[in-house]
């Protein structure tokens, strides 16, 4: 559980770093994470180096200001800040866990509203969100390329809506500059969950054979896949033939339609 610093604590800091101690070791003597050293210097520090009474004033300003949000309490904020830097969980999962606990929580926009604020004032929240409150736009094209024989996802029958064991979606990670892919199964209903890396990168047959190794232990429970139009799917032919089951393809840039194997990828890459 998140802790504030009192004042004694941010004048120990500021004479041990004057006695050239490392973070670490303040944070041993303070009985803190170090991760709250670095924070508090971060956040708290002058112009040239970190002075313990302009630290405690920067520090009570933040406090009078946040007393406006009175449902948003100084307790609630401790949580959130614990599960959000320790646990590393977006707002979204702090909201579903604290409620599932029983526990009094803000909603996720006032969470966020918080991360914001909190980087306004020179915070470092906002680093702790999975995409560092970035929302990039993504050019759209029209041009993707079109698998022969592909059946799109309106085919796939209204009871594979993740209600039964057995519908699977698929997809994958690639990494910095394409150098490394990873395949990611997801069974919808259990969020169970299957990574594969593959050495030969995107290859449609290479993949193809890496899908079926992976679930061929649950082939009588692999009853739909569903993917997206990348090219390294077009062998899915050979998927269905060897699990007896059937692909389908999502619309181009509907990745909605795949929402449980998007969030595992963004976790994933996390």
């Amino acid at each position: 559980m998140y802790h504030q610093l009192t004042s004694e604590q941010r004048y120990f800091i500021e004479v041990s770093l004057q006695n050239g101690m490392s973070k670490k070791m303040i944070a041993e003597n303070l009985k803190v994470h170090q991760s709250t050293v670095y924070r508090e210097i971060s956040r708290n520090k002058g112009i040239h180096h970190y002075h313990h009474k302009l630290a405690q004033q920067k520090c009570d300003e933040r406090k009078h200001r946040m007393r406006a949000i009175r449902t948003f309490t100084l307790d609630m904020r401790k949580r959130i800040f614990s599960l959000l830097v320790d646990e590393q969980w977006s707002p979204e999962q702090i909201k579903g866990y604290m409620e599932r606990r029983g526990e009094a929580c803000a909603s996720v926009e006032t969470i966020y509203a918080y991360i914001r604020f909190d980087r306004r004032q020179g915070g470092t929240l906002w680093k702790h969100c999975r995409h560092a409150l970035r929302h990039v736009r993504r050019q759209v094209s029209c041009r993707y390329t079109a698998i022969k024989d592909r059946k799109m996802i309106d085919e796939r029958p209204a009871c594979a809506d993740g209600s039964r064991f057995g519908d699977w979606e698929m997809d994958c990670i690639i990494g910095r500059e394409g150098k490394s892919t990873i395949l990611t199964m997801t069974e919808r209903s259990t969020n169970f969950l299957i990574m594969k890396r593959l050495p030969k990168g995107r290859k449609s047959k290479e993949l193809a054979r890496q899908v079926v190794t992976q679930l061929l232990p649950y082939k009588n429970s692999v009853l739909t896949i569903t993917t997206d139009n990348g090219p390294e799917f077009a062998d899915f032919k050979y998927i269905e033939k060897r699990l007896a089951t059937k692909v389908y393809f999502a619309h181009p840039y509907c990745s909605w339609e795949k929402g449980a194997i998007e969030n595992a990828n963004g976790l994933i890459r996390q």
